[in-house]
């Protein structure tokens, strides 16, 4: 079989730190190495990069997968499904990714003949296999399928896929874009993944809520191949690191022990584990030059967090600063702003990020995402006009203070970060610390961040429809339709106690 797999383009990166974070689609690596091992010829593609779509349909690929990733993207996924749809009409077309195996719904139209619900490494070279054998889709487990007029739920996969099944990623696919993945100043990054999934249960969150509160993890013999495969900058995409600590030192010792040292790690972990676990810290600070750490800090407030689900206290959140910062590490991270915020709600926070000199922490909008019991929650109030308000930088619903006011204090409170150009650090003071090859990223980068600074750039966009208008909208067909899957993966280790 010819796999086409596409990685579309995203139509918003106007808003956020999207310019700084363009990382490789590490997924869609593991599933072309998948596919390469059942015998399928593959071609990855990432279009943000690549040549016009035309170029790779003249191919005629037997099958195509496109990567739904983020809900913000689902327009764009959607309309390039209708352009590979026009073009090669006879051809399975099939959605697979994050956002599309939590919550299927808006992908279930015309044209497309399946929804992947498993994990992407076992579920297309299965979907390959049955059309090369002439078996229906129906006939492979964990998807949704296109059947008449209707959509059906195959059947749950009768084992728990192990991530050493596909031991590495197939990355000489994406080598010809290497130099545009980018995270942060460092370019080019490099994605590593050692686990998959998280045990806890944070409100806004789809993650643990599409693994079941599960946390798979790769074997130390694959990471410490994949570690020294990559070059020097990485980021390492586990939902949770260091999630497992007695293998979390197991790994760093392996790392050490093959002479493995990185320019740059990227992790991203919670306070309340550091805090607990400070002889991690210690194992894994020798295995990079610079070593950041990005919490979800979410909330400067106790009852904030309470809110949030998020099991942890501020004073956790002190403790894990304080104790990284001892280590020598970076410390970055992100807090969620409530629409239903006052003023005093702002104040608190900026006490607290000077109190605590977070003032490299990023700031989002409480957003519902979907496949979260959250979104089922606020479905009534949700008046986004389309998925890509879904950035966590658009209001979905009408704030407690006016909406003028509220971007008014939004946008102070990024311009009390070090991404304020006219503040705290200077673009001359940025520029210092990266290599003169990526001034130029850096600077076009810095430069469309200090829009976050502008209350007009968030009002220009900011017209709720009524909600019930933009449920219909956004769904594609009820959610009573469309039951939710029976979650079918395990633990690989204890849970966390919370």
């Amino acid at each position: 079989m010819r796999v086409l797999l596409l990685r579309p383009v995203p139509g918003n990166e106007r808003f956020g730190l999207g310019p700084f974070f363009r990382i490789e689609p590490l997924g869609m690596e593991y599933i072309a190495a998948a596919l390469e091992a059942h015998g399928h010829h593959v071609r990855l593609v990432d279009l943000r990069f690549g040549r016009p779509l035309q170029h790779y349909l003249a191919e005629r690929p037997s099958l195509v997968g496109i990567a739904a990733m983020h809900a913000l993207e689902t327009e764009n996924v959607l309309e390039l499904a209708s352009r590979v749809r026009a073009a090669l009409p006879d051809v399975p077309l099939v959605i697979g990714g994050h956002t599309a195996a939590a919550y299927p719904q808006p992908f279930s139209q015309s044209g497309i003949d399946a929804i992947v619900l498993d994990d992407g490494e076992r579920a297309l070279p299965a979907i390959a296999d049955a059309i090369e054998a002439g078996r229906p889709l129906s006939t492979v487990a964990g998807l949704a399928v296109a059947s008449g007029n209707e959509w059906i739920r195959t059947a749950a996969p009768s084992d728990v896929f192990q991530l050493d099944e596909v031991p590495l990623p197939a990355r000489s696919h994406v080598e010809p874009w290497r130099r545009q993945y980018a995270c942060l100043a460092h370019r080019p990054t490099w994605l590593v993944e050692t686990a998959r999934g998280c045990p806890f249960r944070c409100s806004f969150c789809s993650i643990w809520q599409l693994h079941a509160r599960t946390v798979r993890e790769r074997s130390i013999e694959s990471v410490c191949d994949d570690m020294a495969a990559v070059g020097d900058d990485v980021f390492v995409a586990d939902d949770l690191f260091w999630y497992h600590p007695a293998r979390s030192l197991e790994l760093a010792n392996a790392l050490r022990a093959r002479g493995i040292r990185k320019s740059w790690v990227l992790v991203q972990s919670r306070v309340d584990l550091v805090a607990r676990h400070p002889e991690l810290l210690e194992a894994w600070r020798p295995i990079a030059k610079e070593f950041d750490i990005f919490f979800g800090l979410e909330a400067a407030t106790n009852d904030g967090l309470k809110g949030l689900v998020k099991d942890a206290t501020v004073d956790h959140t002190a403790s894990a600063v304080a104790l990284a910062r001892r280590f020598g590490y970076g410390v970055t991270g992100n807090f969620v702003i409530d629409p239903a915020w006052d003023e005093a709600d702002f104040a608190r926070l900026w006490n607290f990020v000077d109190e605590h000199e977070l003032h490299q922490a990023g700031f989002t909008i409480l957003t519902p995402l979907p496949g979260t019991a959250y979104f089922e929650e606020m479905r009534g109030r949700i008046g986004a006009r389309t998925w890509a308000h879904f950035d966590m930088h658009h209001l979905l619903w009408e704030p407690a203070l006016n909406p003028r006011r509220f971007f008014e204090l939004y946008c102070e409170t990024w311009r009390r970060s070090v991404l304020n150009l006219r503040g705290r650090k200077s673009m001359w003071q940025w520029l210092q610390e990266v290599k003169l090859r990526d001034a130029i990223f850096l600077m076009r980068a810095l430069t469309r961040t200090q829009r976050m600074m502008d209350p007009e750039h968030y009002l220009s966009e900011y017209a709720l429809a009524a909600p019930a208008e933009s449920v219909v909208r956004l769904t594609s067909i009820p959610n009573a339709q469309f039951p939710a899957p029976v979650p079918n993966r395990q633990l690989s280790t204890p849970k966390l106690p919370i």
